[in-house]
């Protein structure tokens, strides 16, 4: 029972990580309404793009970074906190509210099961 636990809140976390790449990418282009469409193209394009940057070196369980639990647990708030952050300031606070849930709960979960924290290896 604890297997199919952890697998499944394993793939509503990697649901999540792809959802708060979509989160940025809509926030970002929301958050400068008036601003020009170009410009916020782009900064649709760069925040997932730095997120995916980011987390690849410092947060995901193969990263090249592995001497600081800092940099693992500041990289996961950065994200995932600016992707939230920038939804509801972008236009959609009940989607943002929603995102924040599931993703604290789902945290509080594989923490629980003892599968969050940088020691993890996959």
């Amino acid at each position: 029972m604890r297997k199919v636990m952890t697998g499944t809140q394993l793939a509503v976390r990697l649901l999540l990580e792809l959802a708060s790449l979509v989160a940025l990418a809509i926030g970002g282009y929301g958050v400068w309404a008036d601003g020009p469409v170009v410009l916020r193209g782009l900064i649709a394009l760069a925040l997932p793009t730095l997120a995916v940057v980011l987390w690849g070196r410092y947060a995901a369980p193969r990263r090249p970074v592995r001497d600081s639990a800092v940099l693992w647990y500041g990289v996961q708030l950065l994200v995932w906190g600016g992707a939230v952050t920038l939804l509801a300031v972008g236009g959609h606070p009940g989607w943002a509210v929603g995102l924040g849930i599931v993703m604290v709960v789902n945290t509080v979960v594989l923490w629980s099961l003892g599968e969050w924290s940088p020691a993890i290896e996959r």
